[in-house]
């Protein structure tokens, strides 16, 4: 044992005065482009695609041990893809945050990127609580389940802290029968509901016979194979049975609600493959299945079904092509990139996205039994006014729903904070003053004088392309941003200027980096590393490939630099500026004494913007040890020789009660580490247990009273990962 020698090293460790503080721990032009030889489009946008996401370009930036998964690819008009990334921390899926979506064409370019702000993770990966406990705690939140999905082990994001989180889907009714359907975190360690948030969103509808009309149904069951196997039926899940003709016509006969009900969807559906060329309301050609036959005035979409109910005086149900339309239209919301979020500004904009799609296939299907307007329910006389219960063209005019953005508030209701987002879509469709018996929209101060509308099929496009853009973290600012993205890249200057003019008419102010709708395109570049990590033992050194392409206008020069770096580590370029859509060599070199460890380079670009990617060096060997696994909480870190650190997390934890503390050390090979369990006496870290032998591992027992405990873990010789796992009463 060395009961000394640890006194330099966790010098640095020691409290001063209290305990909080103590422990804060020259190139050639671009070549000439060439055709896109046939199908080979979209490869190229991907591999562009993927590399932004692999470097971390701006927004997409993220730490060592996490990755940007691939999850899904868009398709678009002018040859564009988007690509949906998730973000994955050991393996893991993570909630709540770091998620982005990449923009890029067939040339191979990134025309954008958007992200989710998130902070790098550090938290065990070890599962204390196991998934049937999980599932069962989940359950008990409601007092009837219907179904719930296999809990998956995720970490979630939860006010900016990483939470090892055991996500399920329970589906089913409150002690008041209401429906819900709970997106569900149980802490993996503690065993409690770390963050539930009921996906059912309500939406009050009218109910009246559509006609008669054409639907897809199978000859005996009102099943349609050819939109993912969708089908209607009653309360129970079944599809409904007979023979066309179906229904009889009668205002509460449900099978005539299920004729109703598929005519819209699969209006819908049609509307988006025709107008936006997307596939279906899932994406992928489907839907959720329908219900008819509540018996409650509601309709709502729960994430694997839509449900439908009457109206408040019971005469007809809710199945009119807006009410359909608008769950549908939440459907569409949790399944493009993103999903939806549980702040009330999500909400609301999730509540438009069902009004917009409400709007746009009445316009679509040009019914005649439902004229096409910008009016939510306005035949359900469901407070017995003759009123709709929402207006798009002028919010106001019900309950005095917010018009414009700086109204909302955190507290706002769902249904209310749809108001700004489905007046800019009217401003965008129709305009201010559009005429021909068309309402007009009011402008908010500080706005345009007046906004040109571009159509409701232009204006439905550029909104499904922002969607597709989405990230978790999706408000009205990053809408503003992805419809002006895609605006431009579908179709040009004018449009854009239109989508500008109706978020200025709203009062959503401009953003940093939002696309210039200029006439001719405004000079830009993205970066990417190749390989974007490496690793290199002290004194020697490693390269990478920094790429540049021309996004926007004319090539341009590109000033390259590097940031962030270690004590021990220089980066170099060669050459230190190119012309954007060529390379440049990047070196670093690690001096020798540089401790081990992994460290993330910020690589900036600078011209007439500026775009930043991440290089992940690693230092030595940082694969940490196997061993603690007997042990509840895991802890991972890497060490210089003479170096120690705080754990848990450069911190320490508190002990209520009396009991065993047992500590677990496996360091590197061929090394001395030791571990020290040390108590706050208050006035200075004690020692209360030392495991100094002269090897690599440490194990370390202390019955003690309740208080403050913390490990110091010390390399006193060697250099390399280490792994301690704890225990605490």
């Amino acid at each position: 044992m060395h009961p000394t020698r640890l006194t330099a090293a966790v010098a640095a460790l020691a409290l001063s005065a209290s305990l909080a503080t103590a422990l804060a721990g020259t190139a050639s032009a671009a070549p000439q482009a060439q055709p896109v030889p046939p199908g080979h489009g979209k490869s190229l946008a991907l591999a562009a695609a993927d590399s932004a996401a692999a470097s971390g370009l701006d927004e997409l930036r993220h730490g060592a041990d996490e990755d940007l998964v691939r999850t899904s690819v868009t398709p678009w008009a002018n040859g564009l893809y988007y690509a949906a990334y998730q973000r994955t921390y050991k393996g893991l899926p993570v909630h709540g945050g770091g998620d982005g979506v990449v923009l890029s064409d067939s040339s191979g370019k990134v025309r954008d990127v958007s992200g989710s702000a998130a902070p790098a993770i550090k938290v065990s990966t070890s599962a204390r609580v196991t998934a049937e406990k999980a599932l069962a705690t989940a359950r008990g939140q409601l007092a009837a389940v219907e179904s719930a999905s296999a809990p998956e082990l995720t970490v979630l994001l939860k006010g900016g802290k990483p939470v090892l989180a055991w996500h399920t889907l329970v589906v089913g009714t409150t002690a008041t029968h209401l429906p819900s359907s709970l997106d569900t975190y149980v802490d993996a360690r503690t065993g409690k509901v770390a963050q539930a948030t009921d996906k059912v969103m309500h939406a009050e509808g009218r109910g009246y016979h559509n006609g008669n009309v054409t639907i897809d149904t199978a000859a005996s069951s009102m099943t349609d194979t050819s939109r993912g196997a969708f089908k209607c039926g009653g309360q129970n899940g079944s599809a409904y049975t007979g023979s066309s003709p179906w229904g009889n016509g009668g205002a509460n006969d449900l099978v005539t609600a299920c004729v109703d009900i598929m005519y819209a969807a699969q209006r819908e559906s049609d509307m988006l493959k025709e107008w936006f060329g997307y596939n279906g309301i899932n994406g992928q050609g489907g839907m959720v299945p329908a219900r008819a036959g509540l018996t409650q005035v509601n309709a709502y979409y729960d994430g694997t079904k839509t449900t439908y109910g009457r109206n408040q005086n019971g005469t007809n149900q809710l199945t009119g092509i807006d009410v359909v339309a608008h769950e549908y239209g939440h459907e569409i919301f949790d399944r493009t990139p993103g999903s939806a979020g549980s702040s009330n500004e999500n909400g609301g904009m999730n509540e438009s996205t069902g009004d917009i799609f409400g709007a746009l296939t009445e316009h679509y299907a040009d019914n005649p039994n439902d004229t096409p307007d910008y009016t939510v329910g306005e035949e359900l006389n469901f407070t017995g006014n003759n009123q709709p219960i929402r207006n798009m063209y002028n919010p106001s005019l019900i309950n005095n729903d917010p018009n414009c953005y700086p109204q909302l508030s955190s507290g706002t209701e769902v249904h209310a904070a749809a108001g700004p987002q489905n007046h800019w879509f009217y401003l965008l469709a129709e305009g201010s003053n559009p005429g021909g018996g068309k309402p007009s929209s009011p402008i908010c101060s500080g706005g345009p004088s007046s906004v040109t509308g571009i159509g409701i099929q232009k204006a439905g496009k550029i909104f499904m392309g922002a969607l597709l853009m989405k990230t978790s973290s999706w408000n009205h600012p990053a809408a503003r941003r992805a419809t002006l993205t895609t605006a431009k890249n579908t179709y040009g200057a004018t449009e854009c200027n239109a989508v500008k003019a109706a978020w200025n008419a709203i009062g959503v102010p401009a953003q940093s980096g939002e696309t210039d709708c200029g006439g001719t395109s405004t000079p830009d570049f993205s970066l990417s590393l190749n390989p974007s990590s490496g690793s290199a033992q002290p004194d020697t050194q490693v390269t990478a490939t920094v790429n540049t392409s021309t996004t926007g206008g004319a090539a341009q020069t590109v000033q390259l630099s590097a940031s962030g770096a270690p004590s021990g580590v220089t980066v170099s370029f060669s050459p230190a500026s190119v012309t954007s859509g060529n390379s440049s060599t990047m070196t670093v070199k690690v001096a020798a004494g540089t401790p081990n460890g992994t460290y993330p380079i910020t690589v900036t670009g600078t011209g007439s913007a500026t775009h930043t990617v991440t290089y992940q060096l690693t230092v030595g060997s940082t694969t940490p040890p196997t061993g603690c696994d007997a042990t509840e909480y895991t802890y991972q870190g890497t060490l210089a020789s003479g170096q120690a650190a705080a754990q848990p997390d450069g911190s320490y934890y508190y002990s209520a009660s009396a009991g065993t503390h047992v500590g677990c050390l496996r360091g590197p090979a061929g090394t001395d580490f030791d571990l020290y369990l040390q108590k706050w006496n208050g006035a200075a870290w004690a020692d209360v247990a030392v495991g100094g032998t002269a090897g690599a591992d440490e194990d370390t027992s202390y019955y003690g009273t309740a208080g403050y405990y913390r490990y110091v873990v010390h390399a006193y010789s060697g250099s390399g990962a280490y792994t301690l796992g704890l225990s605490a009463p």
